[in-house]
């Protein structure tokens, strides 16, 4: 299984991103997919999650801003990102949690990029 995320960038404060992660490959079942973020010198931390049954999670500190949704592709996720703040700034990696062959494993994008400015 591999992921691709699309979507970072750059924005004033109070603006809005939308990431896309498109996850391809074999899996008996794409358990969870989400995202994490990152800030420098910082452990990962998870801000957003959607499970297989449409169980959705938020992180408080995103709460009320980012929506988290299916695509139209299959094993497709978005992440729309609303009244970005300079703190929103960060490394933001997607991710899967995916049972193949009778075991589960966990699976990360690469990063994307998301900057914020007052």
């Amino acid at each position: 299984v591999q992921l691709q995320a699309s979507g970072g960038g750059s924005v004033q404060a109070g603006g809005s991103l939308r990431l896309s992660c498109v996850a391809s490959g074999s899996a008996d079942n794409f358990l969870v997919m989400g995202w994490w973020r990152q800030y420098p010198g910082t452990q990962r931390e998870l801000i957003a999650a959607i499970s297989d049954i449409d169980n959705i999670g938020y992180a408080d500190s995103v709460k009320g801003r980012f929506t988290i949704s299916r695509g139209n592709a299959k094993n497709t996720i978005n992440l729309q990102m609303n009244n970005l703040n300079p703190d929103d700034t960060a490394v933001y990696y997607c991710y899967t949690d995916v049972k193949f062959r009778g075991q589960q494993q966990r699976v990360w994008g690469p990063g994307t990029l998301v900057t914020v400015s007052s």
